[in-house]
């Protein structure tokens, strides 16, 4: 976006090389001008200038470029602030228009939504028919229908029976430094102790027993060391409602996930709900189907799941129910979380969404089938506990 400057520089004078006009878009991606106009001089004419005489030609032609940009920047924030001071407010629903939308089931409403693709021609916001934004209409997003198909957009509003688009999380950090080491402690009572492998540890009992029975010749005893043989499987909710919980998840991921900690230790992604198959990363590119991951599993593996568990109803009671319209599920998501559950002798899930939240929402429908703890340092604690007492 510099080009420009690159060559007003040039015409000034100075010959700055592309070598040099690399090092200076180097610095810029690396954050070393400090989000300024001032950081930017700085870090321009250290780069660009070979020769102290020459600061003024620099300046002469930075001063020609940058000459109005304060005052732009200044029009655009007061442009912004008019824009947050005056938002247009979403379009509320009267209890008569609401039980009328939430009656929509999920097939009808994908006929809908086909109907609108076809005839559709321009943008629409603020309606309550065509697929736009900031209204009542059940497709789009940014309104207030309680059962819609949310196209684009961010989601937050957790009524969308539906969504129409990529999915493209990112993947929870397993680099973290932990501040708060209660969680690392609290994964380290995730162990179950066994001897295995080479015999390579001292066995100072046996060895002081044997050279006193060996009239003081010190005989050395070896045995394998212990190490926990606690195998743990891990699902991770990602995206949409979780974001503001990604820093939370992002630390039990990295205690997890450090070497060594388990004997085995697979993680996976979904989105909502576990329907056929789960995901090595955010992206979902790279799918495993459930029924594989359980042929691959002893019933004695640990598995811990970790989502707010908040979706629409039908997403995880009906068939073919999944939020994205484009995959399509035979089963109903409430399946195949009990055939997890079933096949498990010992899971949890963890939710980070505060308990006093959990009523009249579908976590109750999911508190039905897994074990259920607050993603808190007290509810991670009893979490370990019930992984190691509870066998089903």
């Amino acid at each position: 976006m510099f080009v420009d400057f690159l060559y007003e520089l040039r015409g000034a004078g100075l010959l700055v090389s592309s070598h040099e006009w690399r090092v200076l878009l180097e610095g810029l991606a690396k954050g070393l001008h400090g989000s300024s106009l001032d950081g930017f001089y700085r870090l321009a004419r250290l780069t660009c200038v070979k020769d102290t005489s020459q600061y003024d030609l620099f300046d002469q032609a930075f001063l020609k470029y940058f000459r109005n940009v304060a005052f732009e920047a200044s029009a655009l924030t007061q442009e912004l602030l008019d824009w947050l001071n005056n938002p247009i407010q979403k379009k509320l629903l009267s209890d008569e228009e609401r039980a009328l939308l939430e009656s929509l089931d999920l097939e009808r409403l994908r006929e809908m939504f086909e109907e609108r693709m076809k005839e559709q021609k321009e943008r629409h916001d603020g309606g309550n028919r065509w697929i736009g934004t900031g209204g009542t209409s059940p497709f789009g997003h940014g309104g207030t229908h309680p059962s819609g198909i949310r196209i684009g957009g961010p989601g937050g509003g957790r009524s969308a029976m539906q969504i129409a688009h990529e999915r493209r999380f990112k993947d929870y950090r397993k680099d973290l430094v932990l501040d708060v080491r209660q969680i690392d402690l609290a994964l380290r009572k995730l162990r179950m102790l066994g001897r295995e492998g080479a015999e390579e540890e001292l066995d100072i009992e046996q060895t002081v027993d044997k050279t006193g029975k060996n009239a003081g010749d010190l005989s050395l005893v070896f045995k394998a060391p212990r190490r926990n043989q606690l195998k743990l499987i891990l699902l991770m909710d990602v995206g949409g409602s979780m974001d503001p919980y990604a820093e939370l998840v992002g630390r039990l991921f990295t205690a997890a996930s450090r070497a060594g900690r388990f004997s085995k230790f697979r993680s996976y992604y979904f989105h909502n709900c576990v329907y056929d198959e789960v995901f090595e990363d955010a992206q979902f590119r790279n799918g495993i189907k459930v029924e594989d991951l359980i042929a691959n599993s002893s019933r004695d593996e640990r598995l811990v799941v970790v989502g707010d568990a908040l979706m629409h109803p039908a997403e995880i009671l009906h068939p073919g129910g999944h939020i994205y319209y484009y995959h399509h599920n035979p089963r109903a998501g409430i399946d195949w979380l009990k055939r997890l559950s079933e096949y498990y002798r010992f899971s949890v899930w963890l939710n980070p969404e505060k308990k006093r939240y959990w009523p009249r929402t579908t976590i109750e429908v999911v508190e039905q089938v897994f074990s259920m703890h607050e993603l808190t340092l007290n509810g991670l604690e009893d979490a370990v506990s019930d992984l190691l007492r509870r066998g089903k």
